[in-house]
């Protein structure tokens, strides 16, 4: 359409070009609000729509989750070794803060190691080269510290009378 017929041409100096009083037209009110306004309010339509995904989370974060901050390979034994002077050939990796064991690498010689976790080819490796793995569990260990708080649990430490017990028999 040429310019001359556009319906501008003829609402050049009406100030509001036929959009009603008083800044119509101009502002986000008009559009219901900017960017993602509403969308929980009167834009829920277009929320169930076109962004379906847009509220809430998707991380699933198991509520016992074991985090491993700090590992070490097959490999790096080797070279933990030759800085300690440790005849026995026994290592305490959780007490050097080691989470757990990875089976990367091969190792030459038999030791005794005591990690929290391990993987299964670590184990695997470590025996077949002479060697152990003593796997400390934290959850054993918590239920053992709790078992001996002396908290009774329920059902234990009772006993019956005698006369409960022939009125049971």
């Amino acid at each position: 359409m040429a310019t001359r017929l556009r319906k501008v041409r003829r609402q050049r100096g009406s100030r509001t070009h036929g959009w009603g009083q008083i800044a119509q037209h101009r502002h986000s009110g008009s559009r219901g609000g900017t960017g993602m306004a509403g969308m929980h309010k009167h834009k829920w339509s277009y929320t169930v729509k076109y962004a379906p995904d847009h509220f809430g989370h998707n991380d699933f974060r198991p509520p016992k989750q074991t985090v491993t901050k700090r590992w070490l390979n097959l490999e790096d034994l080797s070279r933990i070794m030759e800085t300690i002077s440790n005849e026995t050939k026994q290592l305490d990796l959780t007490a050097m803060g080691y989470d757990k064991l990875l089976g990367q690498g091969n190792v030459s010689h038999a030791l005794t190691i005591k990690i929290s976790r391990a993987s299964a080819s670590a184990i695997e490796k470590i025996k077949a080269a002479g060697g152990s793995v003593e796997v400390e569990s934290r959850e054993d260990s918590e239920q053992t510290s709790a078992g001996s708080s002396g908290k009774a649990s329920k059902g234990e430490g009772k006993k019956e009378s005698p006369a409960t017990e022939k009125n049971s028999s």
